[in-house]
């Protein structure tokens, strides 16, 4: 089906090891995990997202479902998040919580390279604290986690829009500067300098751009609250020794951020070159109908990532076959599927074949298999109690007690 597509598993290793590490990442900084659905009402995403954002007027995939209740496949989950935050009473348990995920979204947009319909995101959520210690450990923790990848050539772009006290007043200023050069927009520009012109920043048209480029920016009607916000943001990211460019344009593309927005591109990937991006978003539990909870999160692209991965780091998926254990002759099936057993019962990957066959095709599928080790257990093996382990790479052979083979074999494999 346009604009979706399978994983096959030659590239699924690589996307393990990316989420693997996401999680031992933010397992360090102690977030736990959430599962929401991925179906859900209509109304959610219209009241967060923002009823005249690109994602709900043109993107969404809504249906109404046989009581003619209206559903949406999830266009993103930061809503999900705070829903199910909000449902399950979680913020009677006061402090802070901290929440990720890991799972698949869906917008109808024009397929292209690393955007698909139904597309991947790593994301993290804390809900609890406005404090701006909060957004620069965040930003420091996702530099790390791209550390841990092997990348190093991003940009981390940042802005603040505000809160709903300055940004009032920036809308007016916004409005005025729009009624001028309006009518040489698109027409979405058109359309959302009247109904939501905040969006026109968002906007990607590329001849619309010199004309953005030339409105108001938000930084420059921060109230003093959200200006020492900010500064308290971009003091902190100096203190960390982490690099970043101010965008006044970034506004995002969800009409629940206030104050800070930011995102990280990589010019590996051309035209569409954001990989990741989120901000605060201090009034989305009272849009939903929940307490005053401030909250702060991220959505990573992973499609993009894992394009920005291939082509400039060095990660690569760990995921050759430990064991192949070849087996000759009827009487060699029983304890070559034991030894299999008890192998994997030890944390090692093995695999073992199910009909009779000459040692050399075995070998051959072993090496096939890309297996680092096979273990050779016929007649003479059974007989003398000791089976052969040859190293695939070396070529070289040992004969090992049956209960030693997963010590010696991790031994080897630890040592490279």
């Amino acid at each position: 089906m346009k604009g979706t597509r399978d994983l096959l598993p030659a590239e699924t290793g690589l996307w393990q090891r990316v989420e693997d590490e996401a999680r031992r990442i933010l397992g360090a900084y102690n977030f736990r995990e959430i599962r929401t659905p991925i179906l859900e009402q209509t109304a959610l995403f219209a009241r967060s997202v923002g009823a005249d954002t690109d994602i709900v007027t043109k993107e969404m995939y809504t249906f109404e479902d046989r009581t003619s209740e209206s559903l949406t496949l999830r266009p993103e989950a930061t809503a999900s998040v705070v829903r199910a935050y909000i449902e399950h009473n979680l913020f009677n348990e006061g402090g802070i919580h901290k929440l990720y995920y890991i799972g698949p979204m869906f917008r109808r947009e024009r397929p292209q390279k690393g955007r698909y319909r139904q597309f991947y995101q790593i994301g993290a959520e804390v809900l609890g604290s406005d404090h701006p210690t909060i957004d620069a450990e965040f930003l420091e923790m996702l530099v790390l986690f791209l550390g841990r990848l092997g990348l190093r050539e991003y940009n981390l772009l940042l802005n603040s829009v505000g809160c709903p006290k300055c940004r009032a007043e920036y809308l007016k200023v916004l409005r005025q500067a729009l009624d001028k050069v309006k009518d040489k927009m698109c027409g979405d520009c058109q359309r959302r300098a009247a109904t939501n012109p905040l969006r026109v920043l968002d906007c990607k048209v590329e001849t619309d751009q010199p004309i953005i480029e030339s409105l108001p920016h938000t930084l420059d009607h921060l109230c003093p609250e959200c200006r020492q916000h900010f500064d308290r943001v971009t003091g902190e990211l100096q203190q960390r020794g982490i690099p970043y460019q101010i965008a006044p344009r970034l506004v995002r593309g969800l009409d629940y951020y206030t104050r800070t927005t930011f995102e990280m591109t990589s010019n590996v990937l051309g035209a569409q070159n954001a990989f990741l991006g989120g901000g605060r978003y201090d009034g989305l539990s009272e849009m939903l109908g929940g307490p005053p909870t401030p909250g702060f999160g991220v959505a990573i692209g992973e499609d993009r990532l894992i394009l920005a991965v291939e082509q400039t780091a060095s990660l690569k998926p760990d995921d050759r076959l430990d064991i192949y254990v070849a087996w000759m002759g009827e009487g060699a099936l029983h304890p070559a599927s034991q030894l299999a057993r008890e192998l994997r019962r030890d944390g090692l990957s093995v695999e073992i074949g199910y009909e009779p066959m000459k040692l050399k095709k075995s070998l051959g599928i072993a090496s096939r298999l890309g297996a680092r080790f096979t273990v050779i257990i016929g007649e003479g093996e059974l007989t003398a109690g000791r089976f052969q382990v040859k190293d695939m790479s070396t070529g070289q052979q040992e004969e090992i007690e049956p209960a030693r083979v997963a010590a010696v074999v991790k031994e080897k494999l630890q040592k490279g």
